[in-house]
């Protein structure tokens, strides 16, 4: 059996390739009959010299080339959490993807401009009690792209709603 698409998966900030969310999705993916891979980002991440996010331009060509090397196979996924949302967003603008999975996304990031996305199905989980992005900012991105938008009891890391962003990941790939 041929696999239905491609997953790119990318871990947030100050986190890693072997993060429980991104682990929890690959999981999925792979149950699901989708190929995964994880790009490491943390070499570019420990650059703060570049910004206090380390080199957010370097994380944006890593997976745009992870993207359009997978895009030129068949159906991608870009999938992440906090960071990793941001430049899965951005790079869909640049690669042809099939949908997008955001967690904890900034809508906003200090300097860099505000996430942007390609109009493609999309799936969105975020914490009500986000110190770090706004839930209301977050169903105002949301809003206008008719995106799914799944809204839990829980902070930035969503470390208590693992399994509820797997299963939320799960019915993106069944609807693709």
């Amino acid at each position: 059996m041929s696999a239905r698409g491609h997953c790119i998966l990318s871990h947030g900030f100050e986190s890693g390739p072997d993060a429980t969310k991104v682990t929890a999705l690959a999981e999925v993916a792979e149950r699901l009959g989708w190929t995964h891979e994880r790009p490491d980002y943390t070499d570019v991440d420990a650059r703060q010299e570049v910004s206090r996010l380390g080199d957010v331009a370097a994380r944006l060509d890593r997976l745009r080339a992870c993207a359009q090397a997978a895009a030129a196979r068949g159906p991608l996924v870009l999938a992440g959490s906090s960071l990793g949302a941001w430049i899965s967003g951005r790079v869909s603008l640049d690669v042809p993807v099939a949908g997008l999975f955001l967690m904890a996304p900034p809508v906003r990031m200090g300097e860099a401009p505000p996430l942007e996305a390609a109009a493609v199905p999309t799936a969105v989980v975020h914490g009500w009690d986000d110190e770090l992005i706004a839930a209301a900012d977050v169903v105002a991105w949301a809003h206008p792209r008719r995106a799914c938008l799944l809204l839990v009891d829980d902070s930035h890391r969503l470390a208590a709603h693992v399994e509820a962003s797997a299963e939320a990941f799960a019915r993106l790939l069944a609807a693709l």
